[in-house]
């Protein structure tokens, strides 16, 4: 029996520049091995066997006012850490456009896509399939694009890919506003000035990261997003119609459908560290 080279397998892979697009356009009918992923555990009870609660709906324009706003948000970010939003600001042409602007950019000609494809993670704009590619134990079947928009150094518009360039700056201040706007609804439901977070310049750094997902041909032994926490702050994820989110709270998984306008919110592990360290510092000040 031969030996699976793995290590081999993923540098001819990668060397192609052309990610999981790539094998999909060149017609592959079975994934490469390094795809796999095994039929994971339970992490809990079946789902179908207890109520599953679902993801909460936030409208920040609620007409009993922001004292409402604050409450719902306080209440969702302790008990799921997730939740949506609706009336946030940004209008959906430009949520329309930027789901348009990630297709354009990974459909058009390798060629012009190849140029971002790198690992150096120090650039500023870059493309490739799984950031993580060569340490992970299995890959993810999607292609990524990041683009760090804040703070400097960071992308200028004439750095970001053209198909996409555009709308990545209108949407990027778009996405400022309504980070700032829920960074001092998280401050009010600590009870503290609104600013407080913002001040803490908890907003101050913006990456932006568009994951492609092509149609795979072994779809039982791949998966787009393995399970994983996230790092930042706050994460304002803007999902397709085609939907596949869960979320895990309580040790079940919960599905996130893509509810027309909205974006989805995660409380990520930076903001959760900084709030304990509040929680112990208002502690040793009582």
């Amino acid at each position: 029996m031969a030996t699976y080279d793995r290590r081999s397998e993923l540098k001819a892979f990668d060397d192609t520049k052309a990610g999981v697009k790539g094998l999909v356009d060149a017609g592959v009918t079975e994934i490469p091995r390094f795809f796999h992923h095994p039929p994971d555990a339970k992490d809990g009870p079946d789902p179908t066997s207890v109520p599953r609660p679902e993801i909460p709906v936030i409208d920040l324009g609620d007409t009993a006012g922001r004292e409402s706003v604050v409450e719902l948000v306080r209440r969702a970010s302790e008990t799921f850490g997730f939740f949506q939003v609706l009336n946030h600001g940004v209008p959906q042409a430009v949520m329309d456009e930027m789901l348009e602007g990630v297709r354009r950019f990974n459909e058009q000609d390798l060629k012009v896509k190849m140029r971002y494809y790198s690992r150096d993670q120090s650039k500023t704009v870059l493309f490739n399939c799984n950031f993580d590619l060569y340490e992970s134990p299995v890959a993810n079947w999607r292609d990524t694009l990041l683009c760090l928009m804040a703070p400097e150094p960071a992308a200028k518009p004439e750095d970001l890919p053209e198909a996409c360039r555009d709308i990545i700056m209108e949407y990027t201040s778009h996405i400022q506003r309504l980070g700032h706007l829920l960074f001092e609804l998280l401050s009010e439901g600590l009870g503290l000035d609104s600013q407080y977070l913002n001040d803490l310049e908890c907003g101050k750094g913006l990456s932006h990261l568009s994951h492609y997902y092509p149609p795979c041909p072994e779809p039982e032994l791949a998966i787009g997003t393995s399970k994983h926490a996230d790092s930042a702050f706050l994460n304002v994820l803007l999902q397709d119609s085609i939907g596949g989110l869960q979320v895990l709270h309580q040790n079940q998984w919960i599905d996130v459908p893509p509810i027309p306008g909205a974006f989805i919110i995660n409380i990520g592990d930076l903001l959760q560290a900084s709030l304990l360290l509040l929680l112990v510092e208002f502690y040793y000040l009582s």
